[in-house]
């Protein structure tokens, strides 16, 4: 593509690179200049015109937008219109945003004027919201660059899509001491509750029990050998679980289940607990160790992996450790063991909230 001015009798068929006032109405920047815009340039005097002159190997801007955003959209995602050299893409339906960031920072290498923004991945996404836009800087780009992008983002699943929410049910088991007052425990279920909601869950029963591993087995296992058995077990212990033998994870294998992750890279939230439980048929019921900063409404990790069980996706070992870039949240002020000295004024509004 070639740029610049040019004589306006010699201008058909490039593109006006800026806009032009003119009698009758402007000439907007990326029209195609017909006969019938250069006979009105001609009349108002104008012998020359900045324009983009595109060779046989070019790509006009909205044709290149375009393909780009159909070979980077994937399920639940609406492709916009291509205007101006910009397409947006939007969520279909509420869930958890899937970015294959590493191929998007490849198709970006490729060249200057190709250019894709996204949100961050792994972020909940509301139907209708833009996760995503397309756009093409010149007013036209090589046929070679937009091929290398769209084989940049190519790959088994598409680059970007959004995991819906799928309605999953979650039962509730709290911990309490002789000494637990009930708001305490009402704060921790409202907590829950208003997380699950957004998400398209659903809170199917709640219980509490004393801090005793016993206790909790038995919980945990008459929850899990329910017809139908909850998608999803949530323990809430009173007091934060510091070790893998502390007393909600003892209560978890005292129930026959197992601990598969213990603790995650995401403040406020390290001492989350991942396990499962078997369940009926052999269908196993995961369970999340909830760590106490939940009680409060704030970012937590907590919310990273309810987010993933919500939309039926995959949590694992891995997935929990690769929570850490991204993982150094906003401080919570209740926790009576802040990050930082200078925070040490932050009052607990209950004992034992720290992680």
């Amino acid at each position: 593509m070639k740029f610049g001015a040019v004589r306006t009798d010699e201008a058909a068929g490039c593109v006006l690179a800026h806009s032009i006032k003119l009698p009758g109405g402007a000439l907007r920047k990326g029209t195609a200049l017909d006969a019938d815009a250069l006979m009105r340039l001609a009349q108002a005097g104008i012998d020359s015109v900045i324009v983009a002159q595109l060779d046989d190997a070019d790509v006009g801007e909205n044709e290149a937008a375009a393909c780009i955003a159909l070979v980077l959209a994937g399920e639940d995602v609406e492709v916009g219109l291509a205007s101006t050299g910009r397409v947006n893409l939007h969520a279909k339906t509420g869930g958890v945003l899937q970015l294959d960031a590493s191929r998007v920072s490849a198709a970006n290498s490729i060249d200057e004027g190709l250019t894709i923004a996204t949100l961050p991945p792994d972020v909940p996404v509301r139907a209708g919201q833009m996760v995503a836009t397309i756009k093409i800087i010149p007013y036209a780009v090589s046929g070679d660059a937009l091929l290398a992008v769209m084989e940049r983002l190519q790959g088994l699943k598409p680059a970007l899509a959004v995991a819906r929410w799928e309605g999953i049910r979650a039962r509730l088991v709290m911990t309490k001491l002789e000494s637990t007052a009930a708001p305490v425990l009402t704060k921790m279920r409202r907590a829950v509750l208003q997380r699950l909601t957004p998400l398209g869950a659903v809170l199917d029963g709640e219980e509490a029990v004393t801090h005793d591993p016993q206790a909790i087995a038995s919980a945990l296992i008459a929850a899990s050998r329910q017809t139908p058995a909850p998608d999803l077990l949530l323990v809430s212990g009173i007091v934060a679980t510091v070790d893998r033998h502390d007393v909600v994870p003892e209560g978890i294998v005292q129930a026959g289940g197992r601990v598969l992750h213990a603790g995650m890279p995401v403040d406020p939230g390290n001492l989350l607990l991942l396990a499962e439980l078997p369940g009926i048929e052999g269908q196993a019921v995961p369970v999340i160790g909830i760590p106490t900063c939940a009680r409060s409404l704030k970012l937590n990790g907590f919310d990273f992996v309810l987010r993933r069980f919500a939309a039926r996706l995959p949590v694992a070992s891995a997935h929990i450790m690769r929570m850490g870039v991204g993982g150094l949240l906003t401080e919570i002020q209740s926790r009576p063991m802040p990050r930082e000295a200078g925070d040490r004024d932050f009052k607990a509004d209950n004992k034992g909230e720290q992680e």
